[in-house]
């Protein structure tokens, strides 16, 4: 079995009163694209600042390369940051600012100006390397600052909110861009966002993180279609709970239904009885004009109607007073549903999780 390059062994950091990381273990495997993921505060931006050596565990291990970290300092470290600022110098040319490093190192000036050219070939900037970064678009000063991240060639680079200064439609090329380099050096990268559509589509594996403390770690899909714990599936995406109680019958512990949808099926092996909410993804829902087959059901009014291009989104109004969130690709045939509307909503058991309270 290969070695992953990063292992956190029960890593905790305290600022006075604060616990900002709290028994965090987790490994980082070569050629990895990672993400660390979760709300503002909630300990990733440390957790990252640990890997790199700006801080230093209150207890616990990192080993990177199969070396224990301790005491090494940032620059002794096989690792390399870029910034959100990207913090490039403004008096120096892009070819500068990329080769400053290596120069800092005492490479051989052959050596940085080869490693440079083949650096903005990478990033796709040929023909830029003398401008300055103010005759450089946002997106453009980004692959400056990677590329002068990845110029020392490290073995794991740290991402810090790398996109968050892009609009919205660059954040979605750039994010196809980092991914390509990645894939092309093979190097091991590790991204700290509060943005998940940045971390699903770019990371192989999540780490969601909260209160200091990982949540879940997992691919994309496992992370939204089998959350863990609530918080979980309240943070990715869009989602509707409802209210349950798990009891005991002769067949078995069964999930019941409590409130306007209702419902009574098999509950998961090895939850425990009592309150439960039952996690639906809006596109997993049923809508219909008559009543669904599904053995989840339930009537309300639609409230509210948006089209979105490639999805439509409903808001069901229940006679509770709740929101059942339904969405369906408008590529879809099926009924046609407005504002007003009265409908019957349901899903299939199947479609959902059932989370302890």
């Amino acid at each position: 079995m290969t070695e992953p390059l990063v292992r956190i062994e029960s890593v905790s950091k305290h600022f006075g009163i604060v616990q900002a990381v709290d028994q965090v273990s987790l490994q980082i495997d070569r050629g990895e694209f990672f993400a660390l993921l979760g709300p503002s505060g909630c300990g990733k931006t440390t957790l990252m600042r640990l890997l790199a050596g700006f801080e230093a565990p209150d207890t616990g291990r990192i080993f990177i390369d199969g070396e224990d970290m301790k005491d090494v300092p940032p620059y002794r470290r096989p690792v390399n940051m870029m910034f959100q600022s990207y913090a490039l110098f403004p008096h120096m040319s892009v070819a500068r600012n990329i080769g400053f490093g290596l120069l800092q190192q005492g490479l051989p000036r052959a050596e940085i100006d080869t490693r440079v050219a083949d650096l903005l070939r990478l990033v796709r900037l040929e023909g830029y390397g003398e401008r300055r970064p103010d005759q450089l678009s946002g997106g453009q000063k980004q692959r400056v600052a990677l590329a002068r991240a990845l110029a020392p060639r490290p073995k794991l680079l740290l991402l810090d909110e790398p996109l968050a200064a892009l609009d919205r439609k660059l954040r979605e090329e750039t994010q196809f861009e980092l991914m390509h380099v990645q894939r092309d050096l093979g190097i091991a990268f590790m991204v700290v966002t509060h943005d998940q559509d940045e971390a699903m589509a770019m990371a192989q594996r999540i780490a969601l993180m909260r209160a200091g403390c990982i949540e879940q770690i997992g691919d994309a899909r496992s992370i939204y279609e089998e959350p863990q714990t609530l918080f979980v599936a309240e943070f990715i995406g869009e989602i509707n709970l409802f209210d349950a109680n798990i009891v005991a019958s002769d067949a078995g512990p069964r999930v019941i239904g409590v409130g306007p949808l209702q419902f009574s099926f098999a509950a998961p092996a090895g939850m425990p009885a009592g309150f439960a909410k039952v996690a639906v993804r809006p596109e997993r829902m049923v809508m219909s004009h008559l009543r669904t087959a599904c053995a989840a059901e339930g009537e309300g009014i639609i409230a509210d109607h948006a089209w979105l291009g490639d999805i439509s989104v409903w808001r069901v109004s229940m006679g509770d007073g709740r929101i059942v969130r339904v969405s369906r690709g408008n590529a879809e045939a099926g009924a046609v549903f407005s504002r007003g509307d009265r409908v019957f909503v349901g899903f299939d058991p199947a479609s959902a999780r059932v989370l302890a309270s």
